[in-house]
């Protein structure tokens, strides 16, 4: 399965001084799995001791798993049969969730593997036509759960050049729903998706939104269709110069 260079501007993606489309953790990743707390994630006991105190995830899960409970259901399966070891190499994960959940189906490699320990940032890019590896997005992912089984979550985005801060990170949200964010390029045209994490489609897509100059504002309204309720991904993209899709950011709300 599974910085941004255009052909229009020199354009990189950096990580040192990145935004990220979602809060930073209140507290370390080891405690952070251990304490009771209310969070955007689904804080539902875990598989190894279903009495226990619930999780603490300080993030908002966006896929594969929807909740606490879900990736605890996951957990038991591997433990009784291997099932689906992959959820437990975050790169396999930010892969499988760029390339088959969002369809972005040119950003196809792997550039870069930071794993400390329970997060990590996975670089997914593609190769241009001069033959240089790009960085597309990077994709922040935390262990869901308990234990040295607790799966990969992708929780977010860390952007530079391409942003997408409305709706706010974790938010309620209702239909229409208002995207937007910042862009530096010149001719791009966007596209935005909503997707919910149980549904093979989108829940709502508009595509062709003109945008560019140098961290310029965008905005568009998308209206939703069985958003609701759900765990939503809204993804912007952009593309066209030396790939259909050549920067991508993602933050994650909620609706009930």
């Amino acid at each position: 399965m599974i910085g941004t260079v255009l052909a229009a501007v020199p354009l990189a993606v950096a990580c040192g001084t990145a935004e990220e489309n979602h809060p930073p953790a209140a507290t370390s990743a080891v405690s952070s799995r251990s304490a009771a707390s209310s969070s955007p994630g689904d804080a539902a006991p875990t598989s190894e001791n279903a009495s226990s105190t619930p999780i603490r995830f300080d993030y908002q899960p966006l896929w594969p798993f929807g909740s606490a409970a879900d990736a605890a259901t996951w957990q038991q399966a591997y433990r009784a049969g291997g099932h689906q070891p992959w959820h437990l190499a975050a790169d396999q994960v930010a892969q499988t969730f760029t390339r088959d959940y969002l369809g972005y189906r040119n950003v196809d490699k792997i550039v870069k593997t930071d794993v400390r320990e329970d997060e990590a940032r996975v670089s997914v890019g593609f190769d241009n036509p001069s033959g240089m590896t790009a960085t597309a997005a990077v994709v922040h992912l935390a262990r869901y759960g308990t234990g040295a089984d607790a799966p990969w979550e992708v929780v977010g985005t860390e952007d530079t050049t391409l942003t997408l801060t409305t709706p706010s990170y974790g938010a309620a949200i209702t239909s229409p729903l208002t995207v937007g964010g910042r862009i530096t390029g010149a001719d791009e045209s966007l596209r935005v998706q909503v997707r919910r994490s149980d549904l093979s489609q989108p829940a709502g897509e508009v595509s062709g939104i003109p945008a560019g100059g140098t961290n310029s504002p965008w905005t568009v309204t998308v209206p939703l269709t069985d958003a609701c309720p759900g765990t939503l991904t809204i993804a912007v993209a952009t593309g066209g110069h030396t790939a259909p899709v050549e920067r991508f950011a993602v933050t994650g709300a909620h609706c009930s």
